[in-house]
């Protein structure tokens, strides 16, 4: 395919997926539920940490997550007592267990009594890179992190792709008339976010040629991104609905 067709395909299937019908079947429909800042917030940061495996499973477990918050994800995270996180104990969503999740809480609750917006977590770099790599060091600065729950928050620094966070800071900072994404955070540029690289973005992306990198990693993903932003520098992961879309449901 030349340049004009990939960008006609990409762009024909991105009005395509970027409609309100995306939102149910997706882990981005928890985060849909709530009106307040913080809620989304809190809720899409565990959907997007969560996203493994089938859409299902995931609907299902964060279902059971946020049912044990009280459906009030920011109220449970600044106003529970001890007591209350007894009931996070015993879940488990594939390694993703008990342990991590009453680190994230912790972490979480420290870091809402002193900012208003988990934006800020992500402002700390002059790049994307450094940006990411920055949270992770202050996501894990508390000196109780357990060293087995670093691995549910992926950084540059290890050469992951770090798809789940870049799938969070696409809901975070994309805005558009469709509203499936969120846009809340504005201090960030859609134009400097990085492309989410799962295994089926990475298949139509190799097929498409927008992807020759052997590995799945972080310069993949940088690479990937790097051509998506020549059909446009301004979004340039918006494309993530139209190589999600193509791969997922089309089987490109």
């Amino acid at each position: 395919m030349t340049h004009s067709e990939i960008q006609a395909l990409l762009d024909d299937r991105y009005r395509r997926y970027d409609q309100p019908a995306f939102i149910d079947p997706d882990p981005i429909s928890l985060p849909h539920r709530y009106s307040q800042r913080a809620d989304i917030e809190i809720s899409g940061l565990f959907a997007a940490l969560l996203a493994w495996g089938k859409r299902s499973i995931i609907l299902k477990k964060m279902d059971e997550l946020l049912a044990r918050m009280d459906n009030a994800p920011h109220q449970f995270i600044l106003g529970h007592q001890d007591d209350d996180l007894r009931r996070l104990e015993k879940f488990c969503h594939r390694t993703f267990c008990d342990t991590d999740l009453l680190y994230f809480v912790h972490w979480l609750s420290q870091y809402y009594r002193q900012h208003d917006t988990l934006e800020d977590a992500f402002l700390y770099g002059a790049t994307q890179r450094e940006r990411l790599e920055n949270f992770h060091n202050l996501f894990f600065s508390l000196p109780d992190a357990p060293e087995r729950t670093r691995k549910h928050v992926a950084t540059p620094a290890r050469n992951s792709a770090c798809k789940r966070v870049n799938m969070y800071l696409r809901w975070m900072v994309r805005r558009d008339a469709q509203g499936v994404d969120f846009g809340l955070w504005t201090r960030l540029s859609p134009a400097d976010l990085v492309c989410p690289l799962d295994v089926h973005v990475e298949r139509v992306a190799r097929r498409l040629g927008l992807l020759t990198r052997k590995q799945t990693d972080w310069q993949a993903a940088t690479e990937l991104t790097e051509r998506l932003r020549e059909f446009d520098p301004a979004d340039p992961v918006k494309y993530d609905f139209a190589l999600f879309g193509l791969g997922i449901d089309e089987k490109f």
